[in-house]
């Protein structure tokens, strides 16, 4: 890590804390495929504070500015969310390299299979499912209205309706057509529900992979990058029960570490009301969206817009996704 990087940091901190801040111990996290993040101590008066500066990096595509991001997950926070606190966000990062925040450092496992390893040894799956669903009912309960933070939005009087736009258009454009993906896409517009009696804040990518787990469960949830406004809380509920995020624990729903009772229980403990049939649905949505961006990725690289060995192997997972959208809409 250079010197300028660190100089940057400790110049940021040093004004926004009104006071000298020295930065040293710069390493990279291995999360984050995207964004860069760093980790480094920070000491002041004689403190010294572990924390994380993710910065993004110039011409990356973003969902949300740097700054709603940061403040959405200060928002959950306050709501009882367990996130990283944040310390500092600039839209105007250049001594870093780009617009950044700084976070606590909460230590844990965030790589799946890590993940899944500790909660196996420590036995605490339905621990860390039942605060999963919990941070998601606390994420729910807060009232959209009250928020005013500048995040995107889809089509809050209608999520799902838009959510089935946006794949119609998406599978139109693959180069080759997919029957069980279009199959998929027949199910879901003979199943489309009706608009939610509420709506919520929704992370969008809350996931085994997206969280830190430690001995003691759920210690944090990350990634805030694609948080919608409003948005159905559904489809918050349903994206860690999707096959691909268990990583080979096919048996359990949520995450690849327990069941979906203790998940649901602590859902409906902080407020959330839970849809089944919904739930269902956004299953089904989630799982040919993944697989519909995996293709659309492949194709990409084979039409050599994106020379990139990890879009070209997008491609192995597509079947597999297709096998799983057939079990979630086959007759009951």
């Amino acid at each position: 890590m250079t010197v300028e990087l660190a100089a940057g940091l400790a110049a940021y901190l040093s004004e926004a804390w009104g006071r000298a801040v020295v930065v040293g111990e710069l390493s990279t996290a291995t999360a984050g495929a995207r964004r860069q993040n760093v980790l480094f101590e920070a000491t002041a008066d004689g403190e010294t504070r572990r924390l994380v500066a993710t910065i993004v990096p110039p011409g990356e595509t973003i969902l949300n500015e740097i700054d709603a991001e940061a403040a959405v997950r200060s928002v959950a926070e306050q709501g009882g969310v367990v996130v990283p606190h944040v310390h500092l966000c600039r839209t105007d990062g250049e001594l870093v390299g780009g617009p950044f925040m700084v976070s606590d450092f909460v230590a844990g496992e965030t790589v799946p299979r890590r993940v899944l390893r500790l909660v196996a040894e420590q036995g605490i799956g339905d621990v860390v499912a039942d605060q999963l669903g919990e941070s998601l009912g606390r994420l729910h309960a807060i009232e959209p209205a009250e928020v005013s933070v500048p995040l995107r939005e889809l089509d809050a009087d209608d999520p799902t309706g838009a959510a089935l736009r946006v794949l119609t258009e998406a599978l139109d454009q693959l180069p080759q057509r997919r029957p069980a993906l279009e199959l998929g896409l027949r199910w879901l517009q003979r199943h489309l529900p009706p608009p939610p009696d509420r709506v919520s804040i929704v992370h969008t990518d809350v996931r085994n992979g997206n969280v830190i787990v430690g001995p003691d469960g759920l210690r944090a949830v990350l990634d805030w990058e694609g948080a919608l406004a409003r948005g159905d809380p559904m489809q918050d509920v349903a994206w860690p029960a999707l096959r691909m995020w268990r990583f080979r624990e096919d048996h359990l729903e949520i995450g690849g570490f327990a069941g979906r009772a203790p998940y649901v229980a602590g859902y409906e403990r902080a407020g959330g009301r839970f849809d089944e049939e919904r739930f269902r649905w956004w299953k089904v949505e989630g799982t040919l969206r993944w697989a519909v961006g995996l293709a659309s990725q492949t194709a990409a690289y084979l039409e050599g817009r994106v020379p990139s060995i990890v879009m070209a192997a997008s491609g192995r997972r597509v079947p597999e996704l297709e096998w799983d959208l057939l079990m979630l809409v086959r007759p009951r």
